[in-house]
This record gives structure tokens, sequence and C-alpha cells, in this order.
């Protein structure tokens, strides 16, 4: 394997002209400047990015933790973070925590051991000290874990309340609220409380159903839904907290032999794509992921220039109504 030195005996420059070369710092002539990268392409010549980062004290590399990426709104999420890591001129390493805490863990230490220029967390299963003495920049997604640590969320109740409205003004009587499990410290529980306020405002019949810890166990959601159509078969309204909860809600009317909208009007939360793809298209509450995504990687750039920036980022949601209702 060709090293630097190779490189710069064969260009006839000093190993600090190459250095400058591929750090694009100090004055080289173009000239120079297209010798040294012929050579390189020549010899097959590729750069040390450990000892670069060592050297210039940044990876340009962000750490991603989520907690699975085969989510549609963390894939979407992790699309929309590479995207626009990309374009500020970093690289996104991305971990799968699957709301394992030592997997978690891990993944941290070896963001940290590969000297990370900051980790944007989608996945919260430790305790806040362990994000508080990271010791790089870190952005949280939908949960607040210091008052120094900037945060990415939606309007969580405000999209609680738009969900809980519009089923109302369909005429719903008696609406189902399925969502995650409250003990976990996230913003999104907001939407809960919304929707709860909003129901015992209009004074309307309201049942809530939580998942277990683990949110994304989608036999779970069958479960949930059964039970809820058995034990009240005169629900007419659901609201879920994801857009995948709405959508075992709508197989689980069907098998049953319940019709959606006409007896049972359903909402879903994301606006994921699979909501505008599916029959009958989702009515949902829609997070700017993109927007969220480009947020939390300008976040990181700020801290690391120094930048002044707002430690609680909340991103306006939109009501999207579709088939469902």
């Amino acid at each position: 394997m060709a090293t630097i030195h190779d490189v710069a005996t064969k260009a006839g420059v000093s190993v600090t002209t190459v250095s400058r070369v591929l750090n694009n710092r100090g004055y080289i002539s173009e000239k120079t400047r297209k010798k040294v990268f012929d050579i390189m392409a020549e010899l097959n010549y590729q750069p040390n990015e450990i000892a670069r980062s060592l050297l210039r004290k940044q990876s340009n590399v962000i750490g991603l933790i989520i907690p699975m990426v085969s989510h549609p709104f963390f894939s979407q999420l992790a699309n929309d973070v590479e995207y626009y890591a990309y374009q500020a001129g970093f690289k996104v390493m991305l971990c799968n925590s699957q709301h394992d805490p030592v997997k978690e863990r891990e993944y941290i230490d070896m963001l940290k051991r590969n000297r990370v220029d900051g980790i944007i967390m989608g996945s919260h299963t430790l305790e806040v000290e362990e994000y508080r003495h990271l010791h790089s920049p870190i952005v949280t997604i939908d949960r607040q874990i210091d008052n120094e640590i900037p945060s990415v969320s939606s309007d969580n109740y405000r999209g609680g309340e738009l969900a809980a409205e519009l089923l109302i003004r369909k005429g719903c009587r008696k609406i189902a609220h399925i969502c995650g499990n409250q003990e976990l410290d996230m913003l999104s529980n907001l939407r809960t409380d919304a929707f709860h306020e909003i129901m015992r405002k209009h004074d309307v019949q309201f049942i809530t159903l939580q998942t277990d810890m683990n949110m994304f166990a989608h036999m779970e959601y069958e479960r949930i839904i059964d039970k809820l159509l058995e034990e009240h078969p005169d629900t007419d309204g659901i609201f879920t907290t994801s857009d995948i909860i709405a959508t075992f809600a709508i197989k689980g009317c069907m098998r049953i032999g319940k019709r959606v909208p006409q007896d049972v009007r359903i909402i879903g939360y994301d606006d994921v794509n699979v909501s505008s793809w599916m029959l009958p298209e989702l009515t949902t509450i829609r997070q700017p992921i993109g927007e969220m995504g480009r947020l939390a990687v300008e976040l990181i750039r700020r801290q690391l220039e120094g930048e002044s920036f707002e430690v609680e980022n909340v991103l306006p949601v939109q009501l999207v109504e579709r088939s469902t209702t």
C-alpha cells in the first residue's frame, strides 16, 4: 500500500506539500496540486483518515443513533440527516440501538473512540447522566435531557390537539388512543396530554392504551388493537401516535368487518411515505421530518463552530386529511 512518502517522492515534492494538498491548507499552485493528485491516483494512495482527523482534531463524521432503521419514521430521518450532513461536509455513522441500553452504551463508546464530531440521538434508553458526559456536541430528537443540550422535535402537543379535534368534528363519540409507554421520558408524550385535554374539554368518552417499553413490537400493536375492538366494540374513532400503529388499526378493523371510515375513523402520526401509498390512504399528523434532520445537523455544526443556538427547537405540525376520516 502506497504511503504519503511514496507520493511525495514520485511527485518530487515534500511530504508537507502533499499534506497541504490533502488538507487544502496554505498556498499550493494548481500545477503542483494537479501533479500530486495525479500521482495519488497512479499509486492508488488512500489517506489515513484516522491520522488526518487526529491532526485536524476533527473527523467530519457525525454519529446517528436511532432505535431501528427499518422503522419508516427513522429510515426517513436517517436519510435526511445523511443528506444534510453531506451537504455540510460530514459523513454519517449509523447505529441501531434496537432499544437495548447495553447496545446504545456500546455505540456511544464506539463513537467516542472514533472521535466523531458530534452525535444525534434518536434513541433514548440510557439515564440522562450518560449523555451529559459525552464531551462532544450532541443533539437529541424528541427528548430534552439538559438545559444546555439542544433538542429537535415537532409540536407534539398541537399534533395531539389536531387529531382529537378532527375526530370530534367528524362525530366520533367513543375514541381510543394508542400511544407509546408513558414511563419513557419523551416529548411525544405531549400528544397524549393534548388528546386527554381535548376529550375532557368536550366531554367525549375515551380510552387510552399504551404499548410496552418496546414501542416498536409490531405483534404488540396487533394484540392491543384486537383487545380494544373486542372489549370496546362501540369505538368509532382511533388516534395512534404513529402511522405504523394506525395501519395495524385499519387491518384490525377489516378483520372483524368494520369499515374505515364509515364505522371507525382512524388518524396516525408522522406522515411517513406509506401513509399515502396504502388503501385507504391514512389521515395523519405530518411531522416535518426533513426539516428535523436538517436542523439536527445544523445544531451540531453550530456547536462545533462555537456559534449561538436555540436549546429547544419545536417545529410546526400539519393535519393531513385523507380517506380514513
